[in-house]
């Protein structure tokens, strides 16, 4: 999915127009507030993002968290998001409603179900389209990146998709995908380590899951009255778990069962600048590629070029923003 902010966070954060909410205190556990944006024109479909935040921009290497639904594609027109780029990260598509049509420049045509994962690697640059189909009535899901570390960053562009089977962990059913849990997993590429799952919790339920030591997580809450390491996760807000824990304990009130998206990783080490739909390691970094997507895709001079071409689209690409006065700064 493509961050069509008119002002990406990514300039937010070298300005000081917009104060984001200080993290809710809660012992050793962080909670991170979501911030609403509107993807599109007059019917925009809105999200709830949570990562980046100025406090902290990446979860091992997840560095963006976008949650959306469950939104009426009749009420909201659904999602027609137009062919734009992507430079040093993977996308991770995973819904809990709905189809999403997907098309890329290294010619993989695919639809992402619940369920069901797609995991586009940029590298170097890819571009892709998204659009829900005719037979979406409901769209509910949650679109990630994975910031690629320095080394593997200018790897070749791919697409793969996978369907992991679901495993048992105490009363919750887990479906992962990306890395392992609890017997649960895919053999999706990745370039260091990481976990993604959904967890669906029964009312009432208590439920331990183990965690990698080295790895920093974070719980995000779709559904269900939740209660993380003895601290309460509102609806849509996102617990943030340092390093050093084997398990967590998660605790669903009575009122009905939780949804649970799990995101791990071993921290990255490594600061990034990302603006838009770009990752690089320099302000520098952006600007070229930026200027090479309105040249050669926007400006047409060169469609078989760095970010390619999305065949079977039925519009025009997506022209970047304008860049920020001001030169990017590197986080992490």
């Amino acid at each position: 999915m493509s961050n069509l902010e008119r002002d990406p966070a990514e300039l937010l954060a070298v300005g000081t127009a917009v104060a984001e909410p200080a993290p809710a205190a809660g012992g050793d556990v962080e909670v991170l507030e979501p911030r609403d944006v509107p993807l599109g024109g007059p019917r925009a479909m809105n999200v709830r993002r949570t990562l980046p935040q100025r406090r902290r921009s990446l979860i091992g290497g997840w560095c963006f968290i976008d949650h959306y639904g469950p939104d009426d594609v009749a009420a909201t027109g659904g999602m027609r998001v137009p062919p734009h780029p992507h430079t040093g990260l993977q996308t991770v598509s995973w819904l809990f409603e709905g189809e999403i049509e997907h098309r890329d420049s290294v010619g993989s045509h695919a639809v992402v179900r619940p369920g069901e994962l797609n995991l586009m690697t940029a590298g170097h640059g890819i571009s892709h389209s998204e659009v829900s189909t005719p037979e979406a009535r409901v769209l509910h899901g949650v679109q990630l990146w994975v910031a690629l570390p320095a080394a593997s960053r200018e790897v070749a562009p791919f697409f793969e998709h996978h369907v992991p089977v679901p495993a048992v962990l105490g009363e919750a059913t887990v479906r992962t995908f990306v890395g392992a849990l609890a017997g649960s997993g895919t053999p999706a590429t990745v370039f260091s380590p990481l976990v993604g799952a959904e967890l669906v919790v029964p009312a009432g339920a208590t439920v331990r899951i183990p965690l990698e030591t080295a790895f920093e997580h974070g719980v995000l809450v779709d559904t269900g009255s939740v209660t993380v390491a003895g601290t309460v996760v509102p609806l849509a807000h996102l617990a943030y778990l340092a390093p050093g824990r084997d398990a967590v304990e998660v605790v669903v009130g009575d009122g009905g069962p939780a949804r649970l998206v799990l995101l791990g990783g071993e921290p990255l080490g490594e600061q990034i600048v990302m603006w838009w739909n770009f990752i690089g390691r320099s302000h520098d970094d952006v600007v070229a590629a930026r200027a090479q997507w309105q040249d050669e895709v926007i400006a047409g001079a060169d469609p078989d070029g760095r970010f390619g071409t999305v065949e079977g689209y039925d519009g025009s690409a997506l022209p970047a923003p304008v860049l920020p006065t001001v030169r990017l700064k590197p986080r992490g």
